[in-house]
């Protein structure tokens, strides 16, 4: 692959994701892009790019496809523990702030498969609390998954206690079905985190983890700011282990005691509220 044909792909993704594509992940895109190349019958990921490049019928859904394949769909169940801990403490104070007979809302954003949501389902679900749940991804491939709800015999044994197998689960064969009432507490839609999100509404909580890694300062300050007109102001955002609001331009302020949750500023929530 050339150079040019791999900055073809870097901004490709960057203009459609956020995500900054360094040259060291080449291998990344031999692995996502073959089955693509098969399909259409072409040598090589240089004629991949000469084809975007020509704008030819069909060139804006081939992009989209592109970038899809190269975005980041890692997930599992109750990844990395310790924001699913902090939540199980949250939910009730939450609750109790609330005036009764309003459901909590939390947004699993960049929701892959739909891990996460389900997640935090499960936790509702054991407190006994009513609560709406959206998982917003790029990819419709990940998303018609999410909504499937259907997942592996690898995928139920990452993270996934087996109490909670057995107890919201339904084994199909070899796969396991979360259970319809599970299912009900969450809906997936499509939604691009470097665009504003009309009509979403407020939230009580907010994940978006192991997203703002893949991107640059400017484009990290971006999407913070935008995920700020979505939170309640007592509300909890919660990023990955990985990732922090410090040396950046934002609306948030780390949550004491708590790795990687955040809050508004007092500033901010005074005068967006």
């Amino acid at each position: 692959m050339t150079p040019d044909s791999f900055a073809t792909f870097a901004a490709l993704v960057r203009a459609r994701s956020g995500m900054v594509l360094t040259p060291d992940k080449d291998y990344m895109l031999e692995g996502r892009l073959g089955p693509l190349l098969r399909r259409e019958g072409l040598p090589g990921l240089d004629a991949l790019a000469q084809r975007l490049r020509a704008a030819a019928p069909g060139a804006e859904a081939l992009a989209r496809e592109i970038a899809e394949a190269l975005t980041i769909n890692e997930s599992s169940f109750f990844r990395d523990g310790k924001p699913f801990d902090h939540l199980r403490r949250l939910l009730p104070q939450l609750r109790a702030a609330r005036p009764a007979g309003q459901r909590l809302r939390l947004w699993s954003a960049a929701c892959s498969t739909g891990q996460e949501a389900y997640s935090i389902a499960m936790l509702l679900r054991e407190q006994g609390l009513e609560g709406e749940i959206l998982g917003t991804d790029l990819s419709r491939e990940v998303l018609e998954r999410a909504r499937e709800g259907v997942f592996t015999q690898f995928e139920v044994q990452r993270g996934l206690p087996v109490q909670m197998l057995v107890r919201y689960f339904r084994q199909e064969g070899g796969k396991w079905r979360i259970l319809p009432e599970l299912r009900a507490m969450a809906r997936f839609e499509e939604a691009n985190l470097l665009e504003p999100q009309r009509g979403l509404g407020l939230f009580d909580v907010i994940f978006c983890r192991n997203v703002l890694i893949y991107f640059d300062p400017p484009t990290k300050e971006h999407v913070l700011a935008l995920l700020a007109r979505h939170l309640a102001p007592d509300g909890v955002l919660f990023l990955g282990g990985a990732e922090t609001v410090l040396g950046l331009s934002s609306p948030w302020v780390p949550m004491a005691g708590e790795r990687g949750a955040f809050v508004l500023s007092p500033q901010e929530a005074a005068l967006a509220f």
